[in-house]
């Protein structure tokens, strides 16, 4: 599933594509949905806003189309009438004069006004954009002490998009490898300089995957690894999915673990207490 950075990337390209242009037409699969067409095709695109993982394609008339991409959901931008060769469904479709951005294979759209949107019951429940630029280490602090929060396993806490929206499961093994704590630990159990180094990785980790396309991994140690000819994937993290690979910084072996979905964590860098080494 893509998760908050490359959610972002995609709504960067889209904007690109189409805000601010005449349409020729929308396109929606859903017969439900295909009627506010008219509509949504004789305004403009104004805006592309991203929260956490689910986009809203806002359009000068007041409506928005809220999409989330879930496992299979996939944007595409191709120019006017030539679609892509492609074996997926085309679910969502804006047509420009000069470019048309295309949504294949998601199956959570939904058409709202400003209060559906409001009360739309993902959104409604999501915590702050982890790609925010106005968050600070200080309120993820404050999210991580906080009660409701405070006393649950980081490999869960993580992944709950009411805690911080746009985290998904590479970040989550990143984010607590590079702040150096043991994900099945829980905030209430970490030392206050843990938590501040959790906060800080929070914002460090996510900000690099976006700038950078995903590598989490330190950026000299990828290009030094690009260099060496190693593929993008092979160099892009410090621990997902490199179970059984040594780890970059102290050598020892990462291991994979499992809870509904799998995780990665190298044994010697990240604490398991406090008091450990």
């Amino acid at each position: 599933m893509p998760e908050g950075p490359e959610i972002q990337r995609a709504a960067d390209r889209l904007r690109r594509a189409i805000v601010d242009t005449p349409l020729r037409a929308v396109e929606f699969a859903s017969p439900a949905l295909e009627r506010y067409a008219p509509t949504l095709a004789s305004s403009r695109v104004g805006a592309i806003e991203t929260r956490g993982k689910a986009l809203l394609t806002h359009f000068d008339c007041g409506l928005s189309v809220y999409s989330h991409n879930q496992l299979y959901g996939v944007w595409r931008i191709a120019k006017p009438g030539v679609l892509p060769q492609t074996t997926r469904s085309l679910r969502f479709a804006v047509h420009g004069e000069r470019r048309s951005i295309l949504l294949y294979s998601a199956s959570d759209i939904a058409v709202l006004d400003a209060a559906g949107i409001a009360l739309h019951p993902f959104l409604a429940r999501l915590g702050p954009d982890v790609l925010d630029p106005r968050l600070d280490e200080a309120a993820v602090l404050l999210q991580l002490q906080a009660p409701r929060f405070a006393r649950r396993r980081l490999t869960g806490l993580l992944l709950d998009q009411g805690f911080f929206a746009g985290i998904g499961n590479y970040l989550r093994s990143e984010i607590a490898f590079v702040a150096g704590i043991d994900p099945r630990r829980r905030p209430s159990e970490l030392s206050l300089p843990e938590r501040l180094k959790l906060a800080a990785a929070i914002l460090t980790v996510c900000r690099q995957a976006y700038r950078f396309r995903g590598v989490t991994n330190d950026l000299a140690r990828a290009a030094a690894l690009k260099s060496a000819g190693w593929s993008y994937e092979a160099r892009r993290f410090h621990v997902f999915d490199r179970d059984g690979q040594p780890c970059h910084v102290c050598g020892t072996t990462i291991e994979r673990h499992d809870d509904g979905r799998r995780w990665y964590l190298c044994p010697c860098c990240q604490q398991t207490s406090p008091n450990r080494g």
